[in-house]
């Protein structure tokens, strides 16, 4: 063999090994910040569970109108509630027209308000009914849920709540499992006038008894007939049967009303909400149902000498596996067995936290708290979950004027920015707009949230549980969505965020250092050379050695 032909096979040789280095694909690691491509099913997931930040279903609902009467002030967000709801709230599904109630699904006898007693121009004998719901409960059709609710994209835990009296299809619509709105968490709160007669019955539909307590509401032991007026387990309501309470509060203030059967578990499954006694006042028209909570949208008259706004926040938490329970059996007496005994308090856990019925991104569509610069605003707070509840504003500071239904004289009121509520603890707060680096730090979308690290989790998942937002006014968009968050709503209004399918930071540019780690798709070409390579280098090699033998 010659020189030449010799130095040739070294080349190649030489040239083959290097390119099969090259193309080896565990020495190609180059720089660590350059990953290579993870799993496309990883990082971009599946879009088939992402929602619109905004169904913008009704934008009319969102201005200022007057109806039956009524004036229902103006509400920026996403999902307003809805004003003939309010409407009927103010004056009775008894005084308004039927045209009203037909955009209601409320029953013609949900609220009757009748009799100017003290003759002051509002009506003072108020017949309050309600009813027991379950959201997302088993079907007895087949292996699905019924009266859908969800409290953020693709959670929908079992529920219970009071509602007014309804008519009509519990459902949205033929052609949707989803509830109506007005069957939702929490509960409504409920107003009524200091001094008013109030009757409030309870039509227990539901499968299980059940009772209202009216929890630190001025109420008699008895009724006027010597029946129970209390609410306790010894007296409960069973199914297919009613019995009304009769009130005739003295003291104004917010208080709460819950079920006292199976307490712990009844009230976990959603059986409270708020109840607020508002200062008598002439023509005082209070709303005496709040559906869904949040803002109020035809405050009390007291309210309205010292607040320009008025919104109530009620913290509420549910350990899945309870909630289970109504979605595992539809035989009621097997779900009296698992919840009653077989289910244990003791080990129970708070797996989803929710403000006014939601959790985030569901807090923004209907939970905000939307303000003007010098605004002066009052948060009504009720705490019904089973922990206690950390409740801070950033960006503000703000002032406790009640506990527990209880004003506090003026040396008694606290500024503070984190709010410590007990379980079923209630607390008023006045929140001030004011831009001194006190009340206010500037205009801006501050979040408002549990401080308990737990708080702002769903089943685990953060951002979500109770986070909301303190919107300036001038920084939400049309639809009443929250400006400068456009990359943070692409993400989580997505049913495969929240079912911990998709990456924290799946979604972003971040996506290839930070998305999940996946097995690399074989590349069967480069595989095929790198194989060739090896074969070839092993020939020239041994070529080379029988040269050097000779």
């Amino acid at each position: 063999m010659s020189i030449r032909y010799f130095s040739f096979l070294v080349i190649l040789f030489a040239g083959a090994v290097f390119a099969a280095v090259k193309l080896a694909p565990a020495l190609t690691g180059g720089n660590p910040v350059n990953l290579p491509e993870t799993a496309r099913i990883l990082i971009k997931g599946d879009s088939s569970g992402v929602e619109k930040p905004c169904s913008n279903e009704h934008p009319e609902w969102r201005q200022a109108q007057e109806i039956d009467g009524v004036s229902i002030d103006a509400s920026p967000l996403c999902e307003p509630d809805n004003p003939y709801d309010v409407a009927a709230s103010v004056r009775g599904t008894n005084n308004i027209s039927m045209q009203t109630l037909m955009q209601t699904h409320l029953s013609e006898d949900a609220l009757v308000m009748s009799d100017d007693l003290d003759k002051d121009g509002d009506p003072d004998v108020i017949r309050i009914k309600l009813e027991v719901v379950e959201l997302n409960g088993s079907s007895p059709d087949g292996n699905f849920l019924i009266n859908t609710y969800d409290i953020a994209p693709g959670l929908q835990p079992g529920l219970w709540a009071f509602a007014p009296k309804s008519s009509g299809m519990a459902l949205k619509n033929f052609n949707s499992m989803a509830a109506n709105p007005l069957l939702r968490a929490p509960s409504p709160t409920i107003r009524v006038e200091q001094g008013d007669k109030v009757y409030i019955t309870l039509e227990n539909t539901h499968y299980l008894p059940h009772t209202i307590h009216l929890h630190g509401v001025d109420h008699p032991w008895r009724t006027a007939g010597g029946e129970d007026n209390d609410g306790m387990e010894e007296h409960p309501v069973m199914p297919g049967t009613s019995h009304t309470y009769e009130i005739q509060p003295r003291h104004a203030g917010t208080m709460l009303y819950h079920c006292h059967v199976q307490t712990a578990q009844h009230f976990m499954m959603g059986l409270q909400g708020m109840f607020v006694i508002e200062a008598n006042r002439p023509n005082n028209w209070v709303q005496t149902f709040n559906i869904g909570a949040g803002q109020v949208r035809h405050p009390s008259v007291a309210v309205k000498e010292h607040y320009q706004q008025e919104y109530d926040l009620i913290y509420q938490s549910i350990d899945k596996n309870l909630a289970g329970i109504i979605q595992n059996h539809i035989d009621p007496r097997l779900i009296a067995q698992n919840m009653a005994r077989d289910y244990n308090m003791t080990e129970s856990h708070e797996n989803y936290f929710l403000l006014n019925g939601h959790a985030f991104p569901y807090t923004l569509r209907d939970g905000l708290i939307a303000v003007d610069e010098n605004q002066h605003i009052k948060l009504r707070i009720a705490n019904v979950q089973r922990s206690p509840v950390a409740l801070h504003f950033h960006g503000h500071k703000a002032t406790v004027t009640a506990t527990d239904g209880v004003d506090l004289g003026e040396h008694q009121q606290t500024m503070r920015d984190v709010f410590d509520l007990a379980p079923a603890q209630r607390l008023d707060l006045h929140l001030q707009t004011l831009n001194d680096g006190l009340h206010s730090y500037s205009p801006g979308l501050w979040m408002f949230h549990d401080h308990v690290p737990t708080g702002t989790t769903s089943d685990g998942m953060e951002p979500g549980g109770n986070m909301a937002i303190l919107a300036y006014k001038s920084l939400l968009d049309e639809q009443g969505m929250p400006t400068l968050h456009d990359h943070t709503l692409a993400q989580v209004f997505d049913k495969n965020y929240y079912a911990k399918n998709r990456p924290v930071w799946g979604g972003t540019d971040y996506a290839k250092q930070l998305g999940d780690v996946g097995l690399l798709e074989p590349d069967l070409l480069r595989i095929m050379a790198f194989c060739l390579l090896i074969g070839l280098s092993f020939g020239l090699a041994v070529l080379i050695a029988l040269r050097f033998k000779r």
